[in-house]
């Protein structure tokens, strides 16, 4: 008898790809599943969906339901984002068991309309519904504004590598909350709050989009595993240099409280959500980005994925 295949040995990303397979022969979608989001037959309509579970996403004992609703907003709609998109509504679909406390759910969905309304989206609507743990979804809705939706398989060999923002904060403060550490001092505080409701700025998208990037996508599970796909999805190499790879003091300073090479975190560590973008080499560089490396033409002798000239010896992280 053939052993049953189970979740966690197929994997997040394998999975992923055959429900995209079973998807393709739906009709309606400019842009289906394998990107960040699914542009509709209109060209302007711009969908994507993320969950967050307790104790996998978040814990009720490191964040508040208002820190909890708010980030899972973030995911959601950074996805959005990495089209070149501009966010304008978001429905919510809540689950937890029976006997959660109604201030818990309240306060989730206060945080989830509140960073909504922050970044110009409107709640549209949503669910509830009994589980065995909480957990929220977040269908996020954006508009492109006339422009051309920006594919995460478009990088060119030529291109440069740059992100909207420093890494490595989120799994700071992952790293600092999971040691059961006070978190007295400014690095630590700084650090923990980015992992309890990162802010990247996300119009950063749109104006990515403007500049020319043939390729884009939000940092989600980690920039190492951001390239592999983005080199996957493009069917280029990517080299990147991790001193160049921007990351704050804190993370400099809590790195070193905590023995850790930061460069661990900053390759490694996910739920940043700033945006990963290839950008035409000569081309105009947003203000604020930062160039991390370059994109090469594939081949047989040449890493999929280099970093400072070697293998990344460094995996992100999966949802399954």
């Amino acid at each position: 008898m053939t052993p049953q295949r189970t979740v966690g040995d197929v994997g997040e990303r394998a999975l992923l790809a055959e429900f995209a397979q079973a998807a393709k022969q739906a009709p309606g979608a400019l842009i289906g599943p394998g990107d960040d989001a699914a542009v509709v037959e209109d060209g302007v309509t711009v969908l994507s969906v993320d969950t967050a579970v307790q104790d996998r996403h978040f814990r009720l004992a490191w964040s508040t339901p208002e820190q909890i609703g708010a980030r899972a907003v973030v995911a959601a709609v950074a996805d959005i984002a990495a089209m070149g998109a501009r966010p304008t509504g978001i429905l919510v679909s809540h689950a937890a068991p029976p006997d959660t406390p109604a201030d818990v759910l309240v306060g989730i969905n206060r945080g989830v309309v509140g960073r909504a309304a922050g970044l110009g989206a409107a709640m549209l609507g949503g669910d509830l519904v009994t589980a065995g743990e909480i957990s929220v979804s977040i269908t996020a809705v954006g508009v492109l504004d006339g422009i051309d939706p920006v594919r995460m398989s478009g990088a060119r060999p030529g291109d440069v590598l740059a992100v909207s923002g420093p890494l490595g904060a989120s799994a700071a403060g992952y790293a600092v909350l999971s040691r059961g550490l006070p978190f007295a001092d400014a690095a630590s505080v700084e650090v923990v709050d980015a992992f309890r409701c990162p802010a990247p700025d996300l119009t950063q998208g749109a104006v990515a989009a403007r500049a020319g990037a043939h390729a884009l996508t939000d940092v989600s599970d980690g920039l190492i595993e951001e390239l592999s796909l983005l080199s996957a999805s493009s069917g280029v190499a990517v080299e990147v240099a991790a001193d160049d790879i921007p990351i704050t003091d804190a993370v400099r300073v809590v790195a070193e409280q905590l023995g850790v090479d930061v460069r661990t975190w900053a390759l490694g560590g996910g739920e940043d959500h700033e945006l990963l973008g290839a950008f035409p080499d000569g081309g105009a560089i947003p203000v604020g980005w930062t160039v991390i490396g370059r994109v090469a033409a594939a081949s047989p002798e040449r890493l999929a994925v280099s970093i400072d000239g070697g293998p990344p010896g460094i995996s992100g992280w999966h949802s399954v």
